[in-house]
């Protein structure tokens, strides 16, 4: 993996995840951030326990929750990265507090990146409308009808939403991730 050179001393970041996440896109962006600096932790539902991660056609590597969601709060992150894989959004956005956990980052302006199904918890919060994003093809057309503008690239940033497709575009997705984190709190407007 490439060293990123940025360096994110002092910035805390929230990666928020349960069952069935996609191994790669919750470890690829982990070990970047660890890279820069930053400290690293995973928030869940789960409470402080053990995740699964989905690894390509099966169950893979668990990862340890630090924070449990009914403890964490945004003011105490610099930023949020959702992984995806379907069982992991489509599980956190039936989740009233998770959603909310979601359109808080959003509300403050603090970068979030998110990955493949992983813009699905930002249909599920409201914050998509009038915002160019990607994300895995199959939910093109759940963040059109949400109100964004979805296009076809490996990574795309708008207001310090860093979106990308699948694993294979994890190089784009940390590097941009890194750099908004880096920039620090973005002003967004929340369309309605």
């Amino acid at each position: 993996m490439k060293t990123i050179e940025r360096n994110l001393s002092g910035k805390k970041v929230a990666i928020l995840a349960t069952d069935g996440f996609e191994q790669e896109e919750l470890l690829s962006p982990l070990e970047a951030l660890k890279q820069a600096n930053a400290e690293v932790k995973i928030v869940s539902p789960a409470g402080h326990r053990t995740i699964k991660g989905w690894n390509h056609t099966d169950w893979g590597k668990s990862v340890n929750v630090d924070v449990s969601l009914d403890s964490a709060q945004v003011e105490e992150f610099d930023a949020l990265v959702l992984p995806g894989w379907v069982l992991n959004p489509d599980q956190l956005r039936r989740d009233p507090a998770a959603v909310e956990f979601v359109r808080t980052f959003f509300e403050s302006g603090k970068p979030i990146a998110a990955i493949c199904h992983g813009p699905q918890m930002l249909i599920e919060a409201e914050v998509v409308r009038g915002h160019k994003l990607t994300s895995f093809v199959s939910i093109k057309t759940d963040l059109k009808n949400a109100g964004a503008e979805w296009v076809d690239e490996e990574v795309v940033v708008d207001q310090g939403l860093v979106t990308s497709r699948s694993p294979d575009d994890l190089p784009a997705f940390n590097a941009k991730m890194i750099e908004e984190i880096a920039e620090g709190v973005h002003r967004r407007v929340l369309m309605v």
